[in-house]
């Protein structure tokens, strides 16, 4: 998390000389020591993040071929005119021990074209699909493999 905030002290000055690093050092170490104190961030989850991070640029690629795919199933669902969609409320368990883990999977699918988290109780998700089509496979996708993947090691 210091490594961004210095990072987007940097770019928030469009320049880079001696004193806009070193003044951009001690104002990063504050407000980092701040998250630290205050907002429950910690090195240790730092640490763990960035061994992360590979994990998580993965599940950011897949959302986005996932986005592409669904925009595409929509768009033909929408520009059909002998298919009537089939609304679904589904729901499914995926048992995340991390918090992260449960928000990043509910936010993925309501980012996805077409389905709607409409709540993450627990252990239970429940989805509202547009065509019971995108309902499929949806306890086993690629989001829920990743982020178990992601808590392995947490």
């Amino acid at each position: 998390m210091f490594i961004l905030f210095f990072l987007f002290w940097v770019v928030l000055n469009g320049k880079l000389n001696i004193e806009i690093v070193l003044f951009g050092f001690a104002i990063t170490a504050a407000v980092y020591w701040f998250s630290c104190r205050c907002l429950d961030y910690s090195i240790r989850k730092d640490l763990i993040l960035l061994k992360k991070s590979g994990i998580l640029i993965w599940f950011f690629l897949v959302l986005m071929k996932e986005i592409f795919w669904a925009n595409w199933n929509v768009l033909k669902l929408v520009y059909s005119v002998k298919y009537e969609p089939e609304p679904a409320v589904v729901y499914f368990k995926a048992s995340f021990r991390t918090r992260i883990a449960r928000v990043l999977l509910a936010n993925s699918i309501t980012l996805t074209p077409g389905t709607i988290s409409v709540s993450a109780e627990g252990d239970e998700f429940c989805v509202h699909c547009l065509d019971k089509t995108f309902s499929e496979g949806i306890e086993s996708s690629d989001f829920v493999r990743i982020l178990y993947r992601f808590e392995e090691g947490i």
